[in-house]
């Protein structure tokens, strides 16, 4: 890391066991990550509670290129999940949360985030079988081509004129496609114009 680790107490003395245990997870998230360029960590004692003993807030700040990833984990949901809440348990969720942030971040930064395509309701307005295309109506008015091959059944030539569908629209070489075609429902739904 270029800065620090900068680790602090609120409500509770400093406890160099804990330090330790800090350090550790933090020398884990450099390892997973070794973008890291600072990390801090607040352990706060919310309040003192007579059966359980106090409960913990953890809050975990990583500085990575282009911004902060924030961990907090809030005491009330440590008291509902553990019986007797500790420090240690708190941190270890709170590090377990980090770690999780920290690969989607890592995934996000070399593009293994995948896009969730998007299925859009059109209808066939022409079809050219003879040339194995189509055009979609979209919702919007507009002429949305796709080939042959879009149609995930593989059932190009079931299709009628005015049949509903679904479709993904993607860009192509020449402008918007409709990239998947499937079709909705029972063939012929809406009594299709031919």
């Amino acid at each position: 890391m270029q800065t620090p680790l900068n680790i602090a107490f609120h409500n509770t003395p400093a406890d160099p066991g804990i330090e330790a245990d800090i350090r550790e997870r933090v020398d884990k998230l450099e390892r997973l990550f070794d973008g890291l360029i600072g990390c801090r960590v607040a352990v706060e004692a919310q309040h003192q509670q007579h059966r359980t003993g106090n409960v913990y807030d953890v809050h975990i700040e990583l500085v990575v290129p282009g911004g902060e990833l924030v961990v907090s984990r809030q005491p009330k949901k440590a008291q509902q999940k553990y019986a007797n809440p500790d420090v240690r348990t708190s941190i270890r969720d709170a590090f377990q949360a980090a770690e999780r942030q920290l690969k989607d971040y890592k995934a996000q930064l070399r593009g293994d985030v995948k896009s969730h395509a998007v299925e859009v309701p059109g209808q066939i307005a022409r079809l050219v079988p003879e040339e194995d295309h189509g055009f979609i109506m979209t919702g919007t008015g507009t002429l949305l081509y796709f080939h042959r091959n879009s149609v995930l059944d593989g059932d190009f030539d079931a299709l009628s004129v005015g049949e509903p569908v679904n479709y993904v629209e993607d860009m192509g070489d020449t402008g918007p496609t409709a990239a998947k075609v499937f079709r909705r429902g029972p063939a012929r739904q809406s009594g299709g114009a031919g």
